[in-house]
Order: structure tokens, then sequence, then C-alpha cells
């Protein structure tokens, strides 16, 4: 792997230019309308970002990425964009966007925006012109549409579903007033699919790489990345051909889906690659691509997006070996290919790790009773006699300090750095997310771990803004408020901000050594410059190998590393 100057050696002016600073670096990902709003509104925005860098700043980070901030209807917490190349009047202004840029390089954190080339929503321009236009219409080529089946068309063109539930497919009226073709859309029908064989929708995309990459934006995360490149030859194949083994999969482990993961998406990234490599440092791209794990490469690789999300970690339990297994293996990869692994545990779309780490554990192994992304304890109502939450919070900390001491990428979700558990307690009329309302009493929605932060112990939505939370908030975010933790020792915002400045003053070459420690509960590894890192994923304490301890997720018990917990200690073992 390459070995580049420590992030400690570097100025913050040094840090922003180094063409290699994503490659260990500590990303953080803000949900816009949930972080912190300036104007009372109850929705967050980009001023009250702007207002939080000296926050950011004391945190550590490298980099923010920042969730759709652009002009949408909320039909999916801001994926559903209306116009790629300006900031939702909600939220602020380019002004405002351009002002939250020059804070975040001023204090050397870097900025990555979101991109959404799926779909549009459905008030795009080009979604308005497509409908007001004939069929077979260049407007209409942008998009997929197709006749649906039956005597008049009465029929979708295919049996798929929605990622969201229901059809993948939805009926337009024609522009005289009669019922004519259906348009594809893998999520809610609000973000139609938009058709990436056209020439103009490539183009358009480039130049929106370029619009954000010219006001700054160092880099991007590109949602939904396997999905771009699809295959709608008729005949369309039906959900009963689609599956393997009796299930429908989300995509094959050989390109033959018609729309996951298909080889031609990596053409589409090689001219995004060419469009980043025309700035200096070259822009960065990180892709969310749930695939096998044998086609991540190529979404990582050098002439593509150049990172990946590895999801491995964020579906694993608690549990030691799952651990060894997913890391070895994502480390080979990495520096078989060149590419930098990521780690992550919490986003905007799941479940907080710190609630799926105090779910109960099943007598036959290691999974959840309840189901182990949390799903099935959330629709029971989110009984709290059933969650542990201080075990929760105990492995949620071990896990995490484990993960900042990995060689690669680290992305962290904004108010994990709080201990924040999961908010179950949100009434049926106050959710917004689409796939609840499309599932109910099978999805629960992402909602609760969208709910805007506490960042004082009191007042008005826990000092989120003067107006009010757009998602209610429960009482017991008191405790884990900013306010509340910001200079307390022990609190896990302190132990983040510990981890992340120690983090960024041991980083060296992209290595690590497991060391054998003859107890299976117990991961331990060496890091280059001489430090190490040790995981007692057991019920009991254990034994600390020599050295300095540096930083440590739980209290010593007796000079041991107590059950659930992780230390990093000065010295080779």
């Amino acid at each position: 792997m390459s070995t580049t100057a420590t992030s400690a050696t570097l100025s913050a002016s040094d840090r922003l230019a180094d063409p290699n600073w994503w490659r260990q670096a500590a990303v953080y990902q803000i949900y816009p309308r949930s972080f912190s709003d300036s104007n009372g509104d109850g929705l967050g925005d980009i001023k009250g970002i702007t207002a939080k860098v000296p926050y950011l700043k004391s945190l550590g980070i490298d980099a923010v990425w920042l969730s759709p901030f652009y002009p949408s209807a909320l039909a999916d917490g801001g994926y559903d964009v209306d116009d790629y190349r300006d900031v939702d009047p909600k939220l602020g202004t380019l002004a405002d966007f351009d002002e939250m840029a020059a804070a975040m390089h001023a204090a050397g954190i870097k900025l990555i925006a979101d991109i959404v080339p799926n779909h549009s929503s459905d008030r795009h321009a080009w979604f308005r012109e497509a409908l007001a236009s004939p069929k077979g219409s260049a407007a209409r080529d942008r998009y997929i549409f197709r006749d649906g089946k039956g005597q008049d068309g009465e029929l979708p063109p295919s049996d798929w579903d929605s990622v969201f539930g229901g059809p993948a497919w939805e009926r337009i009226t024609e522009p005289d007033g009669t019922p004519g073709q259906w348009y594809m859309h893998i999520f809610a029908k609000e973000q139609p699919d938009l058709n990436w064989a056209n020439r103009e929708v490539r183009d358009d995309f480039l130049k929106t790489l370029r619009f954000w990459s010219d006001r700054g934006v160092d880099g991007f995360r590109v949602d939904v990345a396997h999905a771009l490149a699809k295959d709608l030859n008729e005949p369309l194949l039906s959900k009963l051909e689609l599956s393997r083994d009796g299930q429908l999969v989300d995509g094959f482990d050989d390109g033959s889906h018609p729309f996951w993961d298909r080889d031609e998406v990596h053409e589409i990234f090689a001219e995004w690659r060419a469009v980043f490599n025309e700035y200096n440092p070259p822009r960065t791209a990180v892709a969310e691509a749930w695939v096998h794990p044998t086609r991540r490469a190529r979404y990582a690789s050098p002439g593509g997006l150049g990172q990946a999300f590895n999801f491995d970690l964020l579906q694993a339990d608690f549990d030691a070996a799952e651990f060894h297994e997913i890391i070895a293996r994502n480390l080979a990869e990495a520096k078989a290919t060149g590419a930098s692994s990521t780690w992550v545990f919490s986003n905007h779309d799941v479940v907080r790790h710190a609630t799926r780490y105090g779910l109960p554990k099943t007598s036959q192994g290691n999974k959840h009773a309840k189901g182990q992304d949390g799903k099935d304890w959330l629709l029971a109502g989110g009984p709290r006699e059933e969650l542990d939450v201080e075990l929760g919070e105990r492995r949620a900390r071990a896990a995490t300090l484990l993960m900042l001491a990995l060689p690669g990428s680290a992305y962290l979700y904004q108010g994990e750095e709080l201990g924040l558990q999961e908010v179950a307690e949100i009434p049926e009329a106050e959710r917004q997310d689409p796939s609840f309302f499309r599932n109910k009493g099978v999805e629960v929605g992402r909602d609760g771990c969208r709910v805007p932060l506490p960042w004082k112990v009191e007042g008005t939505s826990f000092g989120f803004g003067d107006g009010g939370a757009h998602l209610p908030q429960p009482d017991w975010f008191s405790t884990y408020a900013v306010e509340a933790q910001d200079g307390t020792e022990g609190s896990t915002l302190e132990l983040y901000r510990t981890a992340l400045k120690l983090r960024r003053e041991l980083q060296a070459r992209e290595e690590l050594e497991w060391i054998e420690t003859g107890n299976p509960e117990v991961l331990h590894f060496n890091r280059p410059g001489g430090w190490q890192s040790v995981t007692n994923f057991g019920d009991t304490a254990v034994d600390l190998p020599a050295g300095m301890v540096l930083v440590i997720s739980a209290r010593l018990e007796d000079g041991k590393l107590p059950a659930n917990s992780t230390a990093w200690l000065r010295g080779t073992a």
C-alpha cells in the first residue's frame, strides 16, 4: 500500500492540497435537515451547518459528507432532486453554500457532496417536459418510458417491485388526457429513473460535477451507484426469472441483472474520473454500491470512483470472529486493487449501531432475536425493556474505537459521537419516510435515525432551533446533548474527540499486523508506528498487553480490559 506523510505533520492547507487525503480520512456525514436550524423554521439549513464548523473542527474530522441539499419536495428525504445545480430555498442559497464551503476549508475540513444520478424528482424540469411531450420524443428518452401490457396497456411493463414497495412502474396521463405510457422508478414514484444510455443525461451530469467542483466541493458520495446502467431490452424478465434460490435479489455476482450492478456502469464512472482528474487535487468519490463483495473493487478502482462503501461491518453482529473475517478480507481486497478500505456502522438509512448492539440475542447464535438490523424491534414499537441501552452504548463505543484504528477511511454519522440511540417512539402521523407509508407493517422507515440533533440540555428542540424540530425528539435526548457531554470526562463525545485526534497523529502506512491472543473473544493488532488496538468482545475482563494506554472505551477493571471494550496502546506487541 502507498505510504504518505502523517496527517499530524501536515498543516490545514497542506492537508487540503494532499491528493491522498481521502485514503485514511475520518468523514462525518451531515443530514442537513436534521443538523442545525438557523432560522427557526424547524428544518436544519446551510447557515446552521456553517455556524457549527467550530464544533466540527473540535471533533477532529477530516471531511464532511453533506447529504442532499438540493431543491426537493422531500418525497425521499431530499433524494428526490428537482435541480442538481442549486440549493433548496428552505435550506439556503448558493451564496450560503459558498460561505459554508469556505468556512470548512478555513478549518481544514474537506467537503463531499451527495449526488443522486439514478433518478431525478418528478418535479425536475426534464420530467415535466417528458410528461408534456409525446411518446417517442427526445424529452421522454431522458427517462425510461415503456408501453404497458394488456389489451389497452393497462398493465405495467413488468412485475418488478420498487425498493419502497409497490410496483416499479407508474402510469402517466398523456397530454391529451388519455391513459398513457409507464415510467420506471426503482424507488418512490416521485423518483423517475434517468436513462443513462442517453448521451444528454451523461453530459449533463458531467456539467453538474464541474459545477460543484468549481464551487469548492472536494468529492462526491454517489447514491445508488450500482443502478445507473440498465438492460431493458424486451422481453423484460419477470421477478421469478430474477430470483436466485427462490429469493429475489438486488443483483448477481456476474453482472447479468437488468438494472443492478451491470458491467456497463463502469464506462459511466470512467468519464466521471476524467472530470475529477481535471482538478488539483483530483476530486474524490465514494460509491454507495450494495453489490456482491467480489464486485465491489471495480467501483473503487483508480480509473473509476476510487472508493466504494464497505457495509460488511455495518451488517455484522458484535462478534470477534465475524469482525476479524470482514476486516482481513476487505484489507486484502484493498491491497490487491490499490483502493482504500472504507468502514461504517451508521448512516441515514440504517438503525443506529448503539441500538443494534443493545438488542437481545437468540440462544442459537449471535444474531439478534429481534432482527439483526433492528427493524423488527422498531416495528414492535421499540419497547425499551427489550433494549439494553447500556450494553448497546458500550459495544458501540468499543466497535467505533476499533474502526478508527483500522487503515482506510472511517465514515461517521451525525449524532453517533453523542452515543444517540434510534428514536422508536415517532407517531405515525409525524413520520416522513416513504418506505413506511408504502410498506406499513413491513418497513418502519428511516425516520428514527434522522431525528434532529440535541445541542442543549434544555430549551426548544434541545437547541436544534428556535422553532421546534421537523421530527419529534424524545425527552431522553437531554442526557445525550452536546452541552451535557462537552468537556465531560468519559462521555462519548470526548471519546470521539480523543480518538480522532490520536488517529490523525498516529496514522501511517495502510497496514496492520494481527496478533494472536489465544482468546477467540479478543482481537488485537499492531499499526505501523508502534501502537496497537485491542478489543474484548467477551463478557469478562481480560489482561492487556504491555504498553501505555492512549485511549479506552470503558474504564479499566483492576488493570484489565473490561468486557465489550477497546483500548489503544503505545508500544509494539
